[in-house]
Order: C-alpha cells, then sequence, then structure tokens
C-alpha cells in the first residue's frame, strides 16, 4: 500500500427515486429562506415544478444557464440573484445549470442544491469552469461545491436517450482519468472503477428500456461514484483538451467527452498499466480504448470530432492550446503525439489493440 491523502467532500447526498419530496426539507437545512430556481432555456417546465413546490420560499427562476457557463451569463445571474435577495440557488438540470450555479456562489458564497437530471457529476465537486473570449479557463474553490445533492432517478425519464448516452460516458471519462491521477489513492480508485462498471452496464439497459428506473437508478449511482472522483483528485489530458475543445469551438460538453476519452486512454495507456486494467475490468473486456470506442458505437453515440461541430482547420489550434501548460499525466504532453490524437478523434478511427 503506497502513501496517500484523501479529503472527502463536504456534500449531503439524498438518493433515491421520488427523493425530489424532500425539497423543502433540504432547503430548511440549509437554513435558507429564499431560493433562485436555475435551469437551462429548455428545462424550464422542470423547474417551474420546483418553483411551485417551493411556493413563497421561491425568489424566483432563471433559465438562461448556457454549456460552458460564458462569463457575461455568470454576471447577469449573479446581479439576478442579488436584486431578489436569494439566500441560495437551486441548480436542477446538467453540467450546464450546476456551473451556473458555481459561477454566483464564486463571489457570493450562495450555498447550492443541486438536482442533477444528467450523469455529469459536476454537482459532487469544486470545480467551476467560466469561458471568456472563447477561452474556458477552470479552478477548484470549496466556495462552489453544492452543499446538498438531491439524486431523483426520476427526474431524468425526460432526458433524451442521445443524452442520457453520451451524458453516461462523460461521467465514465472522470473515473477513468482518476485511476491514474497523479494524487489518486485506493479510495478513489475503488468509486472509479465501480463507477465506470455501475454506468457501463446501466446504459445498455437504458437503449432496451428508456423508461426503465432500475437502470436509471443504476447509471445514477454510477454517475455519483465517478463526480465523486472528478472532485477528489486531479484530472489530466482527457479533461483538459475537452475543455479546450468545448469552450474555443463551442462544442457540446457530453458529446466531446463522449468522443475524445478512448483516444485519450490510448495516449496514456502504456505510462498507466494498471488504471487500463481495472477500466477493462469495469467494462468486462480487455483492451479498454478499443473497449469504450464499441461501447460509444453500440449505444449509438458519436464517435468522431467531425460529427459534432468540430472544424478541421481547428485541430492545429486545439493542439497548441492543449500543451501552452503542463499539468500532471501519466505520459508528458507530446506535440505531435496530440496532434495525432485529435486527427484520430476528429476521423473517429477506432483504437488499436
Amino acid at each position: 500500500m503506497h502513501d496517500f491523502v484523501y479529503t472527502a467532500q463536504p456534500s449531503r447526498v439524498v438518493f433515491g427515486a421520488g427523493s425530489l419530496q424532500h425539497l423543502a426539507r433540504e432547503i430548511d437545512a440549509l437554513g435558507a429562506r429564499r431560493a433562485l430556481v436555475l435551469c437551462t432555456p429548455g428545462q424550464t417546465a422542470m423547474a417551474e415544478r420546483v418553483a411551485a413546490m417551493l411556493g413563497e420560499r421561491a425568489a424566483g427562476l432563471y433559465a438562461k444557464a448556457l454549456m460552458h457557463v460564458p462569463i457575461e451569463t455568470a454576471r447577469e445571474a449573479r446581479s439576478e440573484a442579488a436584486r431578489l435577495g436569494a439566500d441560495c440557488a437551486i441548480a436542477i438540470g446538467g453540467g450546464s445549470t450546476t456551473g451556473l450555479g458555481k459561477a454566483i456562489a464564486l463571489e457570493s458564497g450562495l450555498p447550492i442544491l443541486a438536482i442533477p437530471t444528467t450523469y455529469a457529476g459536476s454537482e459532487m465537486t469544486s470545480i467551476y469552469g467560466l469561458t471568456e473570449a472563447g477561452v474556458k479557463k477552470t479552478g477548484r474553490d470549496v466556495r462552489v461545491q453544492p452543499r446538498t445533492v438531491l439524486y431523483d432517478p426520476e427526474l431524468t425519464l425526460t432526458v433524451p436517450l442521445t443524452l442520457t448516452v453520451t451524458s453516461g460516458l462523460n461521467a465514465i471519462a472522470h473515473a477513468a482519468e482518476g485511476l491514474y491521477a497523479a494524487d489518486g489513492n485506493p479510495i478513489t480508485a475503488l468509486m472509479a472503477e465501480e463507477g465506470i462498471r455501475a454506468i457501463a452496464t446501466a446504459l445498455p439497459r437504458l437503449v432496451r428500456d428508456p423508461r426503465s428506473i432500475d437502470a436509471r437508478s443504476d447509471a445514477l449511482y454510477g454517475a455519483w461514484l465517478c463526480g465523486s472522483v472528478l472532485g477528489a483528485v486531479a484530472m489530466g489530458l482527457h479533461h483538459k483538451l475537452c475543455h479546450t475543445l468545448g469552450g474555443t469551438f463551442d462544442l457540446p460538453h457530453a458529446e466531446v467527452h463522449a468522443v475524445v476519452l478512448p483516444h485519450a486512454l490510448a495516449y496514456n495507456a502504456a505510462q498507466a498499466p494498471d488504471a487500463m486494467r481495472a477500466v477493462a475490468r469495469a467494462l468486462g473486456a480487455g483492451h479498454a480504448p478499443s473497449a469504450l470506442f464499441d461501447l460509444a458505437q453500440r449505444l449509438g453515440a458519436p464517435v468522431a470530432l467531425k460529427d459534432i461541430g468540430m472544424p478541421a482547420e481547428g485541430l492545429d489550434r486545439a493542439t497548441e492550446l492543449a500543451v501552452q501548460n503542463q499539468y500532471p499525466n501519466p505520459r508528458p504532453l507530446e506535440r505531435v503525439a496530440i496532434r495525432a490524437l485529435l486527427q484520430r478523434a476528429y476521423d473517429g478511427t477506432r483504437p488499436d489493440q
């Protein structure tokens, strides 16, 4: 057993079908009185349902959350929270909405109650991201960690199957990179392998029966574990590439993760054999990178950057951005190799065995 440091994240988790009914109780536990409900424009109906449950304790509804949290949206939401006198924020939806809540909390310290409807995992981390002038920058700050997370698999029923699949693959990425993180530890390794296993077995069941609450519960459980890994250790090349591609070229977040993950793992495979074995075990396969590619293809997820809006002429710029700053990764950042990685991801080429 090697030496390690593990810091538990200070979140309260309420998990189970129908757990939205405990919302008022959880607001009370936060000591809050006026909640600003946040969502994307496409999830207004669900956010209105939450606001109706709160009655007079709903300070208002802000339905302008966007991917990658543009700095302009963050500033407007902060002003709205202050204007309405909100003393907490309820973020219902996926990573975009949770990210907006974090942007508010970063300056105001407002407590966040997150209600995830996808498998993004952001709700279990102190990581925030803001996009300004086409560049997405991320950081960590304990103020943005949601105080309470309410996981209700029934709320994921309205999420389109395509997003369900890509969001699940996004969650697997958190755990896969956590397995070779420089600051990893035995606790996060256990969570990572179990999280990958839970999601990888739940997603095919959801493709067969999108209404299965059991499968959605398993996927949400896996996403919680994978998000906990994301919150506990540093991410490497895969996440850096996805933030670059998403923020600079405005590509859909979950789809980028689904496409890039097999190639990022293939890049690191020789330098992280234990991590590859753990991922392969969780997938019931022999070769982790190709197994993830095959899983994505079998589930109907995109496997090529060219199919989700990435311009071919942007690959060189993405490479330059990816190697600007060194960060912990099993394999050093090599410009030529990363450019080749991006080309394979752009073309949708299956990683070699």
